[in-house]
């Protein structure tokens, strides 16, 4: 009976020196979570291995600190792992984890950025989504380095940060420049849609896109779009002023209020002022879509010389300024509007 005794209690502390070793390896148990629970976990830039694990056991993601950095350095991930926010769930491997916090861009920022908007307002759109706020999104695209590393003509962004909606990490500090970098690179993406032979020279290329910026604040309907091209096209042709509204407005600045005034039309020292100088403005107005970029650089072939909104998102062309002045008094009278101007984009 003695030596079944003593072999069973030399078991026992064996069992028990084991259970030391590996809670002196491994560290204490982590804290009983359900399999399944949605964690959202951060790591800081910076962060050494041996912390972000030590965090994943006490979070309940991992049941051993120790034997996460293991897998990792022989994995040869000791370095890997990135900053930002990560959705990992309780219940999930370590390896799992391991390649989650190792390749995934983690959890993202949704950046909207619409069709026409000037730069400003597209720095505004990045702030409002969170990503960067408006000055280091300012700064960053006018960047005169990333400008000439993109190759964008006139010195200048506008017209050249492409719509779309785009994705960035949430955790990261260079978004400002990560987003601008990323819709200058869409333009070129977009303009090889436009050109799939040659995109046009860099001066011909600021004509187009300058064009399609008017294309894209005088009409919402895409139908329309090579048409109104078309007028403007014509009247640059006959030596006519564009009298454009938008362009005038942006001449103002980001403090216009929304009331356009007569003051502002006979305002010759505005450079976009459409109404009082001859040609094309300077540079875009704002940031055109695909559609847009296509009108202008392939305008719709006709006799137009004006048009006048409908009211119902379309417009009515017209090829003299008696037909126009005819077209502006039934639109805008059914408006309840008591004035009208002859201009191509009343």
């Amino acid at each position: 009976m003695l030596i079944p005794l003593v072999t069973a209690l030399a078991g026992v502390l064996i069992l028990a020196w084991v259970l030391w070793l590996a809670r002196a390896y491994f560290g204490p148990a982590a804290p009983l979570v359900p399999a399944g629970q949605e964690i959202v976990f951060k790591v800081n830039p910076g962060e050494s291995l041996r912390a972000v694990s030590r965090r994943l056991q006490a979070e309940g993601l991992l049941s051993s600190a120790r034997g996460f950095e293991s897998l990792a350095k022989d994995a040869g991930k000791a370095q890997s792992i990135r900053a930002g926010e990560f959705l990992l769930v309780t219940g999930w491997s370590a390896e799992r984890i391991l390649e989650e916090l190792t390749t995934s861009p983690g959890l993202l920022t949704r950046v909207p950025v619409r069709e026409g908007l000037s730069w400003w307002e597209t720095a505004q759109a990045v702030a409002a989504s969170g990503a960067a706020n408006a000055e280091e999104f300012r700064v960053a695209a006018f960047d005169p380095a990333l400008l000439e590393r993109e190759h964008i003509p006139g010195g200048s962004p506008e017209g050249f940060l492409f719509p779309e909606t785009y994705f960035v990490a949430k955790s990261a500090t260079d978004n400002g420049h990560v987003l601008a970098e990323a819709m200058l690179r869409e333009f070129w993406k977009n303009a090889r849609k436009v050109w799939p032979d040659k995109v046009p020279e860099p001066a011909e290329l600021l004509r187009i896109v300058t064009l399609a910026s008017l294309v894209e604040k005088e009409s919402g309907d895409l139908s329309e779009r090579a048409r109104i091209a078309g007028v403007f096209v014509n009247r640059l042709r006959l030596g006519m002023r564009l009298q454009s509204d938008p362009t005038t407005i942006y001449g103002l600045g980001a403090a216009f209020d929304g009331d356009l005034k007569r003051a502002h039309l006979e305002d010759g020292a505005n450079p976009y002022n459409t109404y009082r100088l001859m040609g094309l403005p300077p540079g875009p107005i704002c940031s055109p879509g695909l559609v847009s970029l296509q009108a202008a650089a392939a305008p719709e072939a006709h006799g137009f010389l004006y048009f006048v909104a409908k009211g119902d998102g379309t417009h009515f062309f017209s090829k003299s300024l008696e037909e126009h002045n005819q077209a502006v008094y039934k639109y805008q009278k059914q408006r309840n509007r008591e004035t009208y101007r002859s201009t191509p984009g009343s």
